[in-house]
């Protein structure tokens, strides 16, 4: 209970409770709705408490199981720290602006990645010494444009497990594209939005510099958790196969000597066998 307390108090001080002006609300938050003071609604941090780390268990899980969550923060109060939390648990992102078709036609967008990768590689070894300065420049700027939209998810394989989404009102074409797909989605939830648009909605503050950061930081540290779990389990795997593998070849060791032991013996005992069907055919000879 202590820990949720320093939590509440946490999210208190970067006023994660601040939501919009009554008249901007959506009604379908009053669950989550505390008070309203002075024409702006409270968020009760209760809720956000519970839904923070509701969202955070199911992120942990999704984690270790080695599947990938997408951050989606474009507004300007969230580009950098989604940048920098994503880049830290080394997840895909978007922060720069949603292309329509993302995930929806996520194999276009896979060749426009692959085109920015080959132009990197071409610029990097050598390829395009022989081209003139102005196609030289043009090419580097096609690259540096395509670097800013999809370098977050350069190197994304294939659609993520799941979307943790800053201001789902502002990301809707996001939300739309991962709903249609069925890819789970997390999201912050202001006071101005419908929290069943998204699977683990928490309710906080999205405008807010400080709130966005305390919520995306909480959540990166339950990947982060997940992701050395992860690890932890495939280190014991191997362990445990190099104990399986050891005991193997003892056991394999053990059974060629015995056998080499016995193989010994029986020559040993053969050999003298081999000289007597002769002996006759010499005296016949004689």
């Amino acid at each position: 209970m202590e820990n949720n307390t320093s939590l509440q108090q946490q999210l208190l001080d970067a006023g994660v409770h601040f939501g919009h002006l009554k008249k901007k609300w959506n009604p379908k938050m009053l669950p989550y709705i505390f008070a309203e003071k002075k024409g702006i609604h409270i968020i009760d941090l209760n809720k956000t408490t519970e839904s923070l780390q509701e969202a955070a268990a199911a992120l942990k899980q999704i984690a270790r199981s080695g599947k990938k969550v997408m951050f989606v923060g474009t507004k300007k109060q969230a580009k950098e720290i989604a940048t920098q939390c994503a880049q830290r648990v080394n997840m895909p992102y978007v922060t720069e602006r949603w292309l329509g078709g993302m995930l929806t036609n996520f194999n276009t967008v896979r060749k426009s990645v692959k085109k920015m990768q080959s132009i990197e590689k071409m610029l990097g070894d050598g390829t395009l010494d022989n081209i003139t300065k102005k196609e030289r420049l043009t090419l580097t700027r096609d690259k540096e444009k395509m670097e800013k939209v999809l370098g977050g998810i350069a190197q994304l394989g294939r659609v993520p497990a799941a979307l943790f989404i800053i201001d789902i009102g502002h990301e809707h074409i996001a939300l739309a594209e991962a709903k249609r797909l069925g890819v789970t989605t997390f999201g912050m939830v202001d006071t101005n939005c419908d929290p069943n648009k998204v699977d683990f909605p928490i309710p906080a503050n999205d405008d807010a510099t400080k709130s966005i950061a305390i919520i995306v930081e909480y959540i990166t540290a339950a990947i982060a958790e997940g992701l050395a779990e992860r690890q932890e389990a495939k280190d014991s795997d191997v362990e445990d196969s190099n104990d399986e593998n050891e005991k193997r070849a003892a056991r394999l060791e053990a059974e060629a000597q015995a056998e080499a032991g016995r193989g010994g013996r029986t020559r040993g005992t053969n050999a003298p066998k081999r000289r007597v069907p002769n002996s006759p055919k010499r005296t016949g000879a004689r």
